[in-house]
């Protein structure tokens, strides 16, 4: 063979291997797999898709100059919560819920759906005892098994306790101090526990909030759950801001403190 011709066989022979090689990288993720692996040769790796980074999630509001309210919820979770969830989600709501550690173990899914939802988790005891007359084995007892429970649930460990029946003590203080909890009162009760009257709910409730405040209600009552929606749209009509309970005060509570509301002088409220 000539000169000549072995030059264009040979020119031949590379241009063709160039061009099997482009169009490799034109061809499908599994073809390019198969072209690579007839040509003896490993499949260069697919670039990882990159992850949808997270919004950031705003700033809670300065509560003392904006009229912010805390809308709490104790007993639960029970079937009935669900359907409050539902409700704060529609009107994108952040509430707190006073946890009992029984009903955790029973429902501990609610829970979850709880924290990821963006809502405050707290202690309300384990059997919803009378922790201001327990002795300090009963409050041990009732808060650990309570936060275990929700720390398994949602992986959570509360800060916050609201003593059932707002009953409290010298040895409750000390105790939760030690395990870095504040006592979280009240400054609006309009006993749904006792009146399971949806219009009596919402009455009470708009005729006592107040910028500062803290409202207590229980989910494990579908009359107290159907009371939230005009509860939320009449205030927030008004200019209430809805916040969690460490969102109220800032992130500054101090263990085994109790607080009712936020008090700070003049400026609370203002635009």
């Amino acid at each position: 063979m000539d000169g000549p011709n072995v030059v264009r066989r040979v020119a031949a022979v590379v241009l063709a291997a160039a061009m099997c090689g482009w169009l490799s990288t034109l061809a499908p993720a599994g073809e390019r797999v198969r072209l690579a692996a007839a040509r003896g040769q490993a499949p260069a790796a697919e670039p990882e898709p990159e992850a949808p980074k997270p919004k950031p999630k705003p700033p809670p509001p300065d509560c003392t100059r904006v009229k912010c309210l805390a809308l709490t919820f104790d007993d639960g979770p029970t079937e009935s919560t669900g359907d409050l969830l539902d409700i704060l989600a529609s009107r994108n709501v952040k509430a707190t819920f006073f946890l009992v550690g029984q009903n955790v173990v029973e429902n501990p899914d609610l829970v979850r759906r709880e924290h990821q939802a963006g809502h405050e988790i707290a202690d309300h005891s384990y059997t919803h005892a009378d922790l201001g007359r327990a002795s300090k084995q009963e409050i041990v007892s009732e808060l650990t098994r309570t936060q275990d429970a929700i720390r398994q649930a949602s992986g959570v460990t509360p800060k916050l306790l609201r003593p059932p029946y707002g009953s409290t003590s010298k040895r409750l203080a000390k105790v939760t101090r030690r395990m870095g909890m504040a006592q979280i009162m009240w400054t609006v009760d309009p006993l749904d526990w006792r009146h399971r009257d949806t219009e009596a709910v919402e009455r009470r409730v708009l005729k006592n909030a107040k910028p500062g405040g803290i409202v207590l209600l229980h989910d494990i009552h579908p009359t107290t759950v159907r009371a939230v929606p005009k509860i939320i749209d009449r205030l927030a009509a008004e200019g209430y801001v809805f916040v969690t309970v460490s969102e109220l005060f800032g992130g500054k509570l101090t263990p085994g403190e109790e607080y009712t509301e936020l008090n700070s002088g003049e400026g609370q409220g203002l635009p």
